[in-house]
């Protein structure tokens, strides 16, 4: 099933890029720029994407979105994938894709067999590589896994997010600790457990933040993402919060009194800010 996020209608669309597009990092930046103005982007939805889930993949590019789901598609031979396209985008004369793109059942067929099988213009995308790391959405996984929120950053050419529901937490924070606010994080991979520097995004207001994740070991040893909002006292009781990741502070770790965890916590919001001074000189103009 063709699914459309654009209102834009699928007859005016000439050019394709096609891919699951998962990461939007800087590689699929890269092939959506290859798009004029009658160019839209085909996503190939398999419900896997946690960088970017599916339906906010489209919030981040300016052009049109459309997509199929992968379950209804890829028992399709090369040749019905060739002609679903041009049934359902009739004025399509070109398609981009990557250099791996895989087609078909099985992704039997591969970019030579594209530029046979369609009557019109494929372009290819090169491998994009920093620092000699192949931009790949798995790459990119791994590094937030281990911590590496500036490298991640870099390949996604953006700071990576999540998004999520507030929910309830101890009450420890408030009490004895820094207030903060408990998110439920459901579609959206989870960097590696630890302590951030983050900006996080309420009712269109972004605040300077500073962001925990993983077990509490130093009191119920439960699973939380939290971020506390510097400098900041707001009400805030439910909706949809956004944090957007700087930097790693530090590791998760227990500690043998919640006194001393504050004394860490009033650390980490130190060390945090640091990071938003380092941060606004490195976007400031010359």
């Amino acid at each position: 099933m063709l699914k459309s996020f654009s209102s834009l209608k699928k007859e005016n669309i000439e050019e394709l890029a096609i891919g699951s597009f998962d990461g939007m990092h800087l590689a699929h930046q890269r092939l959506i720029g290859q798009l004029s103005e009658n160019g839209a982007v085909l996503f190939i939805e398999h419900n896997r994407g946690n960088l970017t889930p599916n339906e906010y993949r489209c919030s981040v590019i300016d052009k049109a979105c459309f997509s199929y789901d992968l379950s209804d598609i890829k028992g399709l031979s090369g040749d019905k994938f060739i002609n679903k396209l041009k049934s359902d985008f009739i004025n399509l004369k070109k398609i981009v894709v990557g250099y791996d793109f895989g087609f078909g059942k099985n992704r039997h067929h591969n970019v030579n067999d594209l530029k046979r099988m369609f009557n019109g213009v494929v372009e290819v995308v090169s491998e994009v590589k920093i620092d000699n790391i192949s931009i790949h959405s798995s790459t990119i996984r791994q590094i937030l896994s281990n911590g590496d929120i500036k490298l991640a950053n870099r390949l996604l050419n953006r700071n990576y997010k999540i998004i999520g529901l507030r929910v309830n937490g101890q009450g420890i924070g408030k009490r004895e600790l820094v207030p903060t606010i408990n998110l439920k994080i459901e579609k959206f991979l989870i960097p590696k457990s630890g302590i951030y520097a983050t900006k996080t995004l309420i009712d269109k207001t972004l605040y300077n933040s500073v962001t925990f994740m993983g077990h509490r070991v130093t009191t119920d040893n439960s699973f939380a993402v939290e971020t506390h909002l510097i400098d900041e006292d707001i009400e805030f009781n439910e909706g949809e919060v956004e944090i957007t990741f700087l930097d790693f502070i530090r590791e998760n770790q227990k500690f043998n009194s919640i006194k001393e965890l504050k004394e860490e916590i009033k650390k980490d919001i130190l060390k945090a800010k640091d990071i938003f001074k380092i941060s606004l000189n490195e976007s400031s103009p010359l």
